[in-house]
């Protein structure tokens, strides 16, 4: 069998990098950096299957259902890392977004490759998390060829989840699959098979995109601003002071006071201060618009019943 026809392009050798061994550091970084600034391109071709998947996960979000990761190794722990990042960024809970990793805790800091292989511990997690018709189970594969994600996506599919794929090869196990499937082709990477390189970031960048545009999509940014930060420590908090300082235009210490008088809570705070309202009354309007800051101060501005005593 010709080993180069029967390997998935994450795996095959990198003609650009054949003698990475030789190069100086400079040289070595180089290289690295001229393969990373393809990974961006390869990714904008799946904008629109991106797109597929922030319309699926926001109308999970949207009617109580879940955003769910699955993933192996480098693939899982991205998935990993994305998920936890939403509660303090957008104000979710772990449970409306969340990871599925193979080996679970142990896997974040440790190899659990032997249970790579597994596909039925993939699907048992799917049902240990009783996945059903109002979630989007997205996996993640370099190759598209991971047992244990194939395993938790089959399952999700049989359960009636609407299911994502993230992989760097189309047409790949996984991609076929899954409902939308999302396959950047960034080609080999520079050291042979290590995808937590290019197909890596190529990953992330797509984790990235899809959570952050589902969450503007559900209300949870106002311009460019993360509305439904959690001030929960003094980072977040300053943050927090910043967001409705810039949102309102005011100075920071009116922005603490607005913060204090809204109990904490961002969105309400730019109301208030916005739309010259009481806080009972900011609720009101963010409840009317879908938590949606925009919307809020629109229907303020046009009066509605909302924004009567």
């Amino acid at each position: 069998m010709n080993d180069k026809v029967a390997l998935p392009v994450t795996e095959m050798r990198n003609p650009r990098s054949m003698d990475f061994d030789l190069l100086s550091t400079e040289q070595m970084l180089q290289v690295i950096n001229a393969e990373d600034r393809t990974v961006a391109d390869a990714v904008a071709t799946q904008i629109p299957r991106i797109a597929e998947a922030v319309e699926a996960a926001t109308r999970a979000l949207a009617g109580g259902g879940r955003l769910i990761y699955v993933g192996a190794g480098s693939s899982g722990r991205i998935a990993q890392l994305d998920a936890v990042e939403c509660p303090p960024t957008f104000g979710v809970t772990a449970e409306q977004v969340q990871a599925i990793v193979a080996g679970g805790e142990y896997a974040q800091a440790g190899s659990a490759a032997e249970l790579e292989d597994d596909p039925a511990l993939g699907a048992a997690a799917i049902a240990q998390r009783a996945v059903g018709a109002r979630d989007v189970v997205v996996g993640l594969a370099a190759s598209g060829t991971t047992p244990f994600t194939l395993g938790a996506l089959r399952e999700a599919r049989r359960r009636g989840a609407a299911t994502v794929a993230i992989t760097c090869v189309p047409g790949s196990e996984l991609a076929q699959l899954a409902g939308i499937a999302i396959t950047p082709e960034v080609g080999p990477e520079v050291l042979t098979g290590s995808t937590r390189m290019k197909a890596g970031t190529a990953q992330k960048l797509i984790c990235n995109m899809l959570t952050t545009v589902t969450m503007a999509r559900l209300g949870k940014v106002y311009s460019n601003l993360m509305v439904d930060v959690q001030p929960r420590n003094a980072k977040l908090a300053a943050r927090a002071v910043r967001i409705i300082a810039q949102a309102v235009n005011c100075s920071p210490e009116d922005a603490r006071i607005w913060l204090t008088r809204a109990g904490g809570e961002v969105k309400t705070a730019i109301v208030m201060a916005r739309a010259g309202v009481g806080r009972e009354r900011a609720h009101a309007l963010l409840q009317a618009a879908d938590g949606a800051v925009r919307g809020a101060l629109q229907r303020a501005a046009a009066g509605g019943p909302e924004t009567r005593s």
